[in-house]
């Protein structure tokens, strides 16, 4: 199945050995992952701030960083999804609506760790979560 993947759930089909961990890493092995240019980015500091903050270790981030570049991850930029990104401004971040954007776009669902996201109004989109 094609889905959007955010990078909540990339970092923790990265670095999460826990249960939402291996959650997204089944999805990540088993779908067709789609994500905005910014994911790259968005995870590459989120595993930067857990090595500086003793969450993983230095050699475990640079396995990841490394594994980031590997993923099968299709790639969107900006600018067509522009303004539907704006139009989301009342109830998202520009980051999370991107995501949804191109979500609503492909017409799949967004896959993302973040609940705030998932109860947020505003997307047309199926927003998946780990299961409770």
């Amino acid at each position: 199945m094609k889905v959007v993947a955010d990078a909540s759930l990339l970092v923790a089909a990265l670095v999460d050995s826990g249960r939402d961990g291996r959650w997204a890493e089944s999805r990540v092995a088993s779908d067709t992952l789609a994500g905005p240019e910014l994911a790259l980015a968005e995870v590459s500091n989120s595993l930067r701030r857990m090595e500086l903050t003793g969450q993983i270790t230095s050699i475990d981030a640079a396995r990841a960083q490394r594994d980031l570049l590997r993923l099968p991850l299709e790639l969107f930029p900006f600018g067509p999804f522009a303004d539907r990104v704006w139009a989301l401004r009342s109830t998202l971040t520009s980051y999370d609506a991107w995501y949804v954007a191109l979500a609503e776009a492909l017409g799949c669902p967004l896959l993302t760790l973040d609940r705030r996201l998932a109860r947020a109004t505003g997307p047309a989109c199926q927003v998946i979560t780990p299961p409770a």
